[in-house]
């Protein structure tokens, strides 16, 4: 009976310390070592990077990189977790007797449910077929697969390009500014007196189509201050000169952003135009990419080269198809990004994202440390450990120089009149204040209309709503008329009297 009670006093104190530190009724790891299979790299060993030992390739002395700084932060994570765990692993490389890798990532994943690897840490792209004879956590790295390309400087110029900077509403816009600033001129110089020094002024010039719109055109590029003789048509043409100081300008400034971008134009955008060219293309030995040209994208089977190392990218790029390399070059993001960060703005990324799931780690079919690697990543995630991890390893992440392009090709394309608005408007408004100062009777006359508009009728109807007031202002003026008459002699001489006496 004693050890009956015994047996229930331990097995609630079992469920006490699993319901209090969180420890699962399936044991986590069942007390084995993790034999852990790790892919070697010939080159993005920032992924991963190992040392192997001199008397048994298959044994490493020193393993890093990103995929492993990740796998070692998730142990860290559920060791913290779980209170009392120790979790007991080593890494094995796949190598083969020469130290090379053996074989492809199928090859690799396939030595789990073999017995041989109880999990996969790497670089692995989770991926649907493999999917079916392994488990992979929650992907630690988003992916997709892009293409790759040398940034070519073949310029395609068109007999016109010199009319891209301006749009056709904003050419139409300059040309009338030429014609009402042309008018001005002429109409405020039209009764100048000639110049002395001139052989003939403006004013003396007759109204022709040509010579409106000749004049501003003339005097921004010779300008001369005798061809004008008022301040105000000086002043007119001075503020024409600014305009067409900056107009000319930002003509300049936007056709050479134009020649630039049109030198970064990549040479294959598009996958139809590879397939169309009979182009070469590359990808990654090993990877599951060779499947998605063939298959998803009908890339000819001999026009696909596979390579190891980011130098045989770079060699073969630049060689091009004509000289036994590829035109362009097909991987992950993350191992384009690697390739971008070493060799800089010679090469692009370009054409159509292909998304995939991404990098994981993997684990035998229906193992418990799936779930709980991929509660670690979240986590990781989550807490923004997998971006020190990440910046740790490849720095900033770089842009896409793509998207780059395009968004400077929308930001510099051709300028409207909207972009000039104001600087139309306010030149516009100087010119009509100038004209107004130069020809007053312009506005002098309709304001003598209205003086004459409001004395005639305002003042009369208020005579009319007030005749008390004009009564005594009559009587007024009627006693100051007989005081004058009184008084005679202090009404002023005429000169004509007086030179008359």
């Amino acid at each position: 009976m004693t050890k009956s009670y015994s047996c229930v006093f331990l097995f609630l104190f079992l469920s006490f310390l699993a319901a209090h530190f969180g420890v699962r009724a399936t044991p986590f790891l069942g007390g084995k070592t993790l034999k852990i299979g790790i892919p070697i790299k010939k080159d993005f060993k920032e992924f991963v990077d190992v040392k192997l030992n001199d008397t048994n390739q298959a044994i490493q002395d020193k393993v890093k990189g990103y995929s492993i700084d990740v796998f070692f932060a998730a142990v860290s994570y559920l060791e913290g977790k779980y209170s009392g765990l120790k979790v007991s692993y080593e890494f094995e490389a796949f190598v083969n007797p020469e130290g090379t890798f053996n074989g492809t990532y199928e090859e690799l994943l396939q030595r789990i449910p073999a017995g041989e690897y109880d999990a996969v840490v790497g670089d692995v792209t989770i991926v649907e077929s493999r999917s079916t004879y392994v488990d992979f956590t929650l992907p630690y790295a988003e992916s997709s697969v892009r293409m790759l390309i040398q940034v070519r400087h073949n310029r395609h110029l068109d007999m016109w390009i010199f009319l891209r900077p301006f749009s056709w509403d904003l050419w139409l816009s300059i040309i009338l500014f030429c014609v009402f600033i042309g008018f001005t001129l002429l109409f405020m110089e039209r009764n100048a007196n000639k110049d002395t020094r001139t052989e003939e002024t403006l004013g003396e010039k007759k109204f022709t189509g040509p010579s409106i719109l000749w004049l501003p055109i003339a005097q921004a590029v010779m300008p001369e201050s005798e061809s004008v003789a008022k301040k105000c048509s000086r002043f007119v043409l001075l503020v024409w000169l600014a305009l067409a100081f900056i107009v000319v300008q930002s003509y300049t400034a936007n056709l050479s952003s134009i020649l630039t971008l049109d030198q970064m134009k990549p040479s294959y955008p598009t996958i139809d135009s590879l397939i169309r060219d009979k182009e070469n293309v590359g990808y990654r030995h090993g990877s599951f990419i060779e499947n998605l040209l063939i298959d998803g994208l009908r890339f000819d089977k001999l026009r696909l080269k596979n390579f190891s190392k980011m130098e045989d990218y770079r060699e073969a790029l630049r060689k091009g198809t004509r000289n036994g390399g590829i035109a362009a070059m097909f991987d992950e993001l993350p191992y384009i990004k690697v390739f971008l960060k070493r060799y800089g703005s010679k090469y692009m990324m370009a054409g159509q994202t292909y998304p995939n799931s991404g990098f994981g780690f993997a684990f035998p079919l229906g193992s418990n440390l799936t779930s709980n690697f991929s509660r670690a990543i979240l986590h990781l995630i989550e807490s923004l450990e997998m971006y020190k991890i990440e910046k740790k390893y490849f720095g900033v992440n770089h842009d896409d120089l793509q998207d780059q392009y395009d968004q400077i090709s929308s930001e510099t394309s051709s300028l409207t009149t909207q972009s000039f608005g104001g600087l139309f408007i306010i030149t516009g408004s100087l010119i009509i204040s100038a004209l107004l100062v130069s020809e007053s009777y312009i506005w002098q006359r309709p304001v003598m209309v209205a003086k004459t508009f409001s004395k005639k009728y305002l003042f009369s109807s208020s005579r009319k709503v007030n005749p008390s007031m004009d009564g005594s202002t009559n009587e007024r003026d009627a006693g100051s008329t007989n005081e004058e008459n009184n008084h005679p002699e202090s009404l002023p001489r005429s000169p004509s009297l007086s030179v008359a006496v």
